[in-house]
């Protein structure tokens, strides 16, 4: 049942917002969503007993009253994701069959998937020390100060955020910054990992999930 909930939903923020883009809604509802019960403590995978993790519940649970004033949005736009699909090493044609649009990838520029403007973060150890991302978020609050918080389970893998405030002086100003993962020991557990990257200005909390995992 979750698809029609948040379908809903998507059709409430467009209605709200009809100048946003599908990315900029799916940011909204996943970095406003919730991950603990009112009490505070967090979901529990009643499958296990324990408490879920984004392997579970994604971003987490969505909220729609938030979601409109999210503050923040990761958006994304159609040369963006043509970018990903030469970071994936798709061929012209193969592009074309899911673009509908010729499109060639610049054989003079560097594709990550990394890049992706996406609002969370992925991380697959796979014996590299240092895993850099960028973003890009966007003001949709107006003007305002946003400070970032990193929340980690873990200190094999340290995570570090540059800037680690952003300014923003009107709406819709975009300010970028990266995302640095740094592997602390070579004796890590090597278990899977969870955490959160949060920016907030003290009115809104813009907040995006992250998994390491080890191969």
């Amino acid at each position: 049942m979750s698809c029609p909930h948040v379908s809903g939903l998507a059709a409430l923020l467009n209605s709200v917002h009809p100048e946003w883009s599908p990315a900029a809604i799916r940011s909204a509802l996943m970095t406003t969503a919730y991950k603990t019960y009112n009490d505070g403590k967090p979901i529990i995978d009643v499958t296990t007993g324990k408490p879920s993790t984004p392997f579970d519940h994604g971003a987490g649970h969505v909220l729609p009253t938030t979601a409109i004033n999210p503050g923040l949005i990761y958006d994304l736009t159609t040369v963006d994701y043509l970018g990903f699909l030469c970071a994936l090493n798709y061929t012209p044609s193969q592009i074309t069959s899911v673009s509908r649009r010729n499109y060639t990838c610049d054989p003079s520029k560097s594709y990550s998937v990394a890049h992706l403007n996406y609002p969370s973060f992925a991380v697959n150890v796979d014996g590299s020390s240092v895993f850099k991302y960028t973003r890009t978020v966007t003001s949709v609050g107006g003007a305002g100060s946003y400070s970032v918080k990193v929340n980690s389970e873990t200190t094999d893998v340290k995570i570090s955020v540059e800037p680690a405030v952003l300014n923003f002086k009107d709406i819709n100003e975009k300010k970028s910054h990266s995302v640095t993962f740094t592997v602390n020991s070579s004796k890590a557990s090597r278990s899977n990992s969870f955490g959160s990257i949060e920016w907030s200005d003290g009115k809104h909390v813009v907040a995006s999930p992250v998994a390491i995992s080890w191969t």
